[in-house]
Order: structure tokens, then sequence, then C-alpha cells
């Protein structure tokens, strides 16, 4: 048996459905007209008894996010039904995380409701733009105006809203982009996840080779967020995700802090201390075979925690994982900075992240 440390332990929930495919995402996620939950809860149901006899101990569930896919649209039956399962195999925490990632096109003020009396206490919108042209760019299926109005339902239902943006699109301004992100900071949420437009490899922008912006602006576009995001009392506290104090995602912290996970559904994966849990992309490939088990080396499980680690803006990583002739380099170059035993990221390392990494591993 294997028995985990008692420390704060999160379970993410795959929904592998979308209403459509956006041309930059490359998440493991379909389109389907007909989605059988019944089906689905079955191998969610499936997946905890695995974990729950695989592991024989768990602390108790500090986070539980719904990620995908879209999973907002899962109904309300089935994702009450999913949270008292939970309940049934699993400790909760009195102050658990229960996060969702919602697109504005894709949920409801009623099922909103809905979903907070069933337990939802954090709502991630993937607004993605505030500029209709750039929404449309986008593949997305919504307007600003349906953005701006569940936004403001949700204000009113949630205490914890985060909303997705993102920018380094193709010909974007400095202006626009300040304009823009002004205008998000302005609705007073606590917490912003802002991404840089990235061509991932089997996207429909990848394969059809869409123009970039080049390097300089794109160095210029994260300095300007960063001003302005510092400027509103919502620092970085890792590379893409911005929140006021006390108000940072709990459940990606775990990911960034190497901690304790499982995670269930088609795609999902998980880290039990050295033990690597991961479950098939297809739906009906991981009905077929449930979760699957790997053991890490202490190097890998160090190499993850340096890559995780590292977009933690605030925390640091520690000193002592590092070989001493490769953080000489690191700190020649300006790109870290060293203090209380740990190793910092400075604003030209985060731009330089994966060539630090690839140097520090």
């Amino acid at each position: 048996m294997i028995i985990p440390k008692k420390e704060d332990f999160g379970l993410y929930i795959h929904w592998p459905y979308c209403l459509s495919k956006c041309p930059y995402c490359d998440f493991a996620s379909s389109v389907s007209k007909k989605i059988d939950e019944t089906l689905l809860f079955k191998g969610y149901k499936r997946d905890l008894i695995v974990f729950k006899e695989k592991f024989h101990y768990f602390p108790p569930l500090t986070s539980i996010f719904f990620g995908g896919g879209t999973p907002s649209l899962m109904s309300e039956k089935l994702f009450n039904n999913l949270l008292n399962e939970i309940t049934k195999n699993f400790q909760i925490s009195s102050n658990i995380e229960i996060s969702l990632e919602a697109n504005p096109d894709a949920i409801t003020k009623e099922k909103m409701k809905n979903f907070h009396q069933s337990g939802l206490n954090r709502l991630s919108l993937g607004v993605q733009s505030l500029n209709e042209k750039d929404l449309f760019f986008l593949g997305r299926k919504h307007s600003v105006q349906t953005a701006l109005q569940r936004i403001d339902e949700a204000k009113n239902i949630f205490n914890r809203i985060n909303i997705d943006l993102i920018y380094a699109r193709p010909r974007q301004s400095l202006k626009s982009w300040e304009q823009e992100l002004k205008k998000a900071i302005s609705l007073g949420l606590k917490h912003y996840s802002l991404y840089q437009l990235t061509l991932e490899e089997g996207t429909v922008f990848y394969k059809n080779n869409i123009p970039q912006i080049s390097d300089s602006q794109a160095v210029r576009l994260y300095r300007l967020t960063q001003e302005i995001m510092q400027e509103a009392n919502l620092p970085a506290y890792e590379i893409s995700n911005h929140a006021f104090k006390n108000e940072e995602c709990k459940h990606n912290l775990l990911y960034w802090r190497g901690k304790n996970y499982i995670g269930i559904g088609p795609a999902a994966h998980g880290r039990m201390d050295l033990i690597a849990t991961y479950n098939s992309k297809k739906v009906l490939d991981w009905l077929a075979e449930g979760p699957s088990f790997s053991t890490l080396t202490i190097e890998e499980k160090n190499e993850e925690k340096l890559l995780m680690g590292l977009r933690l803006i605030q925390e640091g990583y520690p000193l002592k994982h590092i070989q001493p002739h490769k953080l000489e380099t690191a700190i020649k170059n300006e790109w870290v900075q060293i203090k209380n035993n740990k190793i910092f990221t400075t604003l030209k390392g985060r731009l330089v992240l994966n060539k630090l990494i690839l140097l520090l591993s």
C-alpha cells in the first residue's frame, strides 16, 4: 500500500466535450451532438474506486477542479452526483475550493445558481478577449456583451471568479491591449489568467500557419501586462496568473508546488508521491481501460518539481536541487536571483523560461 503525506491534496475531473473546437486549442476535447452522461458517470465512479483501492490513505481534499473541455456543459444532476460520490469516498477539507471552467455561451445564470447550491465556490470563465473582432478570430462563439453579462451574473453568485484572456494576438498593439486589460480589471475580479497566444502543434492555427507577432512585440506586451497588473495590486504569482493576496487558485498551486492530486476522466493525470497516474485521451478507450500507473524516479520527480516550481513568481524553488555550475550560468545571464536559499526567476528569466528550465534540468 502507498501512504502519501498529510498535506494539500486535489482531485481533477476532466470533461471531454465542447460546443465547438477553438482553432488555438490543443486540449483533449471534442464536439459531440450526443453525450451519454450515464456512461461518463460510471467511468468517473470507476476511477474513484480504483484510486481508493490503490492507495491506502488520502488526506482530506483541499481542492476539486472540473476542467476540460467545457465542463459547464454537464448537467446539474451529473455535477451533483459526482460531488456526492466524491464525498462518499473521500474526506473533505472544511475550506475546500471547488472550481469549474465555463464558457460564457455554455452556462446560464440558473445553472450557475444550481452549481453553487451543490457546492461550487469558484468559477473560471473562458472570456479570452473583450474585443469582438478578436473573439471571432479566436473562434469563440460568444460576444463581448454575453461575456460581460455572465461575469455580472456570476459576481452575484460566486465570491471567487477568474477570467481567462489571450493576448499577443496578431497585429495587437500595446495601446489596444492596455485598454482591453484595464477594462478587464475594472470588472473588479480577484483573479485573472492572462496567456500569450502560441501555435500548438496539431491545432488549426498551427496547420494554417497563422501570422504571429514578433518576439520583441511579445516581450513588450508581457512587460506591459506585468506593469498594469502590479499597479492594480494583482501581481503575478505564476507566469500567467494574477490575483489579489490569498485569492490564488488552490488547485493549480498544487501542480506548481509538486503536491499530490489524482485525476479522473479521459486524459486526466495525477501524481501521488512517486506514482504517476494517467488515463487514455479517447473517451471509449478510457471507459474500457481505466487508470494506468507508473513509478517515477527521484530524479524525474525533482525535474517535474523544477519545471513547475520555476513558474511560481513569489515562492521560489529550493537551491539544494540545482547544480552549482548551472546556477552560476543562470545568475550570470540575469535569469535568476537567490534569496533565503531559494532561486527566483527574474523578469528577464521569465521571458526565456523554457531556456532556463533546460539549463537547470
